[in-house]
């Protein structure tokens, strides 16, 4: 009797036992290039807390920060006018002149996505696609663009990044009844 009972004891706690399944990756959009749609993931979410220490130094216009957050070994940035950047110092040399400048520039985040990137060879590299609201100080005038930015993040240290920027200016009540906006 002792044996039927372990028995069915031990038959009860496999029963309840559920199989493991492994889950596909949650996919969130698609990279189209070079014509082929290769589905983008959930991202590592400790990507996000880099790129906002990346942006809060460029608030603070602290270079040393920024040095440490970028990659030692082929750092690029593509910036929104056609300008490439090959190393951190040719960044930070450019931000320096810049942060003197009256420009002023003051980031604010308005998005911050996590998403992962699978490529051919089977290597995932993380992404940070973020937007800001970025003002400038020209000509004495505070104007707002916003920019998104797509960050390639590679253990802790942003590798590369692009930035893509729309100037945010009042569109005229007129050429807003034509239709564009």
């Amino acid at each position: 009797m002792k044996n039927l009972f372990v028995l069915v004891i031990v038959t009860a706690l496999f029963s309840c036992q559920q199989p493991i399944t492994e889950t596909a990756p949650t996919i969130i959009g698609y990279d189209i290039s070079e014509e082929v749609r290769t589905p983008l993931t959930v991202g590592d979410i400790s990507t996000v807390a880099v790129w906002e220490a990346y942006i809060k130094a460029h608030n603070e216009k602290d270079i040393a920060t920024i040095e440490g957050l970028n990659a030692t070994k082929d750092f690029k940035v593509k910036g929104p006018k056609g300008e490439v950047f090959n190393g951190s110092e040719e960044h930070t040399t450019f931000l320096k002149t810049w942060f003197e400048s009256d420009a002023n520039p003051q980031w604010t985040s308005k998005f911050l996505i996590a998403n992962a990137f699978t490529s051919k060879e089977g290597e995932v590299k993380q992404y940070v696609t973020s937007s800001h609201d970025v003002t400038l100080n020209i000509d004495g005038k505070k104007i707002k663009v916003n920019q998104i930015h797509d960050a390639l993040i590679v253990n802790g240290k942003v590798q590369e990044f692009t930035v893509h920027e729309l100037s945010l200016i009042h569109i005229s009540e007129p050429t807003r009844r034509r239709g564009i906006s």
